[in-house]
C-alpha cells in the first residue's frame, strides 16, 4: 500500500457519490505520489446506491470517468458492508497476478437521503431478503440476539458493553474523519433510547456517506513512490455459515474463517498484532469478534475492555478510528476507511489517537447476515 485517503464520514446532503469518490481517489493518489496514468486497473466498492439513487450496475464507471480515470479497466466489487475490502482484496490478487503494477481500490456509499425507512429498506437486501430482510429480521434485531446469548454464555454486561461504546466515542474525538466527535459516559450509553434490547441508540453506527481510497502496487517498485510502503502481509475471506443449522456452534464461523486464512498466509498470530479495526456496527460485536479472531479466550473479552486493554494505551488498542459507532459506518466506504487508519498508525501518522510503534495491523470487516453469520467477512493483516 503506497496511498491512502479518505473523506471525512458524515451526513454530506451536498455530496454526490460522485463527489465523495472522487475526493477519496485523488487523495489517494496523491498520498501515493503516483501519476494517475500509471494506475493498470480500479475496483469500485458501493452497496446500495442502487436502491437509494436508481444508479445501478455500473457505478464505478460513473465516478471514475468523474474522477478523470475513465477508460481503465474497472470493476464493481458490491459486497453489503465489505464493499470496499473486496475492492481492496481484488486489487491485491489482480497485482499479486502480475498482470497489473498499480491497483487503486476505491469505496464510497451515500446513505444519507434523508428518509431513514428509505435507507433501512436499502440495508434490509443485504440479507436473505425472503427470509429475513423483508419479514422484519433485521440488522439491530439480529446483533441483539446473538448479544443477549454472548451475555446468557459469558456473564458479560450491559456496563461492560456501554464501556466499549465510551472507549470509541472518546477515539472518535480525535479522530478528525470520524462523523461523531462526542464523548460519552456508560450512564448515557445506557440511558440513551433502547433499539434491540440490550442495545442503545449510542451503540448503533449511525447512517452517514463518505469515501475511501488505496493505491497498491507490487513490491518491487514501491519505494520508487516512497520509503515507507506498507506490507500485505495476509488477506482472509469467507462466507458465512449459517449459523441457524449450528446452534451448538461446532463449525468455525465466517471471522473465525477469515482470520484463520490471514493469519497462516502471513506467517504472523493474533499475539503479533498490535492495532487492530473491529467491525463493530454495534457495541456488542467488537467483544466477540476480539474473541473470535483469537485476541482472547471466549468470554474474556469483557476483561479486557475493564482493564483497558483495548485503549489506545493498552495491549492490544482496538478502533483507534472510533470504531463504526464513532467513526461512521458509509458501508461502502468503511472497509477502506479501516484500511486507511491501520495504514496511517503503521506510518505513525495518527496524530493524537497513534498507538506507540506499532508493527502489525489488522483489519476485520464483515457484510450482510445470512442465517445468524456475516454473508461475508474479510480480514487484513498490515505490517511496515
Amino acid at each position: 500500500i503506497i496511498g491512502v485517503g479518505m473523506t471525512k464520514f458524515g451526513k454530506h446532503p451536498d455530496k454526490t457519490i460522485k463527489d465523495l469518490a472522487r475526493e477519496a481517489t485523488w487523495k489517494a493518489i496523491k498520498d501515493a505520489n503516483v501519476d494517475a496514468k500509471d494506475i493498470g486497473v480500479i475496483y469500485c466498492g458501493n452497496a446500495v446506491d442502487g436502491l437509494l439513487s436508481g444508479q445501478e450496475d455500473v457505478r464505478g464507471q460513473v465516478v471514475m470517468r468523474e474522477a478523470g480515470l475513465a477508460g481503465k479497466p474497472i470493476i464493481n466489487t458490491p459486497n453489503a458492508c465489505a464493499s470496499s475490502s473486496t475492492a481492496f482484496r481484488e486489487a491485491w490478487l489482480a497485482i499479486a497476478s502480475g498482470l497489473y503494477d498499480i491497483a487503486l481500490a476505491v469505496g464510497f456509499e451515500k446513505l444519507y437521503v434523508d428518509d431513514t425507512a428509505k435507507t433501512t429498506h436499502a440495508l434490509a437486501t443485504c440479507t436473505d431478503v425472503a427470509l429475513e430482510g423483508n419479514m422484519g429480521v433485521f440488522f439491530p434485531g439480529m446483533y441483539a440476539m446473538e448479544a443477549k446469548r454472548y451475555m446468557l454464555e459469558t456473564g458479560c454486561t450491559r456496563e461492560q458493553i456501554a464501556k466499549v461504546c465510551v472507549k470509541n466515542h472518546k477515539n472518535g474525538c480525535l479522530n478528525p474523519h470520524a462523523q461523531i466527535q462526542k464523548e460519552v459516559t456508560v450512564e448515557e450509553v445506557l440511558a440513551s433510547r433502547m433499539i434491540a434490547d440490550p442495545i442503545t441508540l449510542y451503540m448503533c453506527s449511525p447512517i452517514g456517506d463518505g469515501g475511501a481510497a488505496a493505491i497498491l502496487c507490487a513490491e518491487r517498485i514501491a519505494k520508487r513512490y516512497r520509503s515507507d510502503p506498507i506490507h500485505i502481509a495476509g488477506s482472509g475471506m469467507a462466507s458465512g455459515v449459517f449459523l441457524e443449522i449450528d446452534i451448538d456452534r461446532e463449525k468455525p464461523n465466517s471471522t473465525e474463517l477469515a482470520a484463520k486464512e490471514a493469519f497462516e498466509m502471513s506467517g504472523i498470530g493474533p499475539e503479533d498484532v498490535n492495532v487492530a479495526e473491529i467491525h463493530n456496527a454495534f457495541s456488542p460485536a467488537e467483544l466477540t469478534f476480539f474473541e473470535e479472531i483469537g485476541f482472547c479466550k471466549k468470554g474474556e473479552a469483557p476483561r479486557f475492555a475493564e482493564e483497558g486493554r483495548t485503549d489506545l494505551g493498552g495491549s492490544i488498542p482496538i478502533n483507534t478510528s472510533g470504531g463504526l459507532e464513532s467513526k461512521g459506518h458509509p458501508v461502502g466506504a468503511t472497509g477502506l476507511g479501516m484500511i486507511s487508519e491501520i495504514v496511517w498508525q503503521l506510518r505513525g501518522e495518527a496524530g493524537k489517537r497513534q498507538v506507540k510503534s506499532p508493527k502489525v495491523g489488522l483489519v476485520h470487516n464483515g457484510g450482510g447476515i445470512i442465517g445468524g453469520d456475516n454473508a461475508v467477512m474479510c480480514v487484513h493483516i498490515l505490517k511496515r
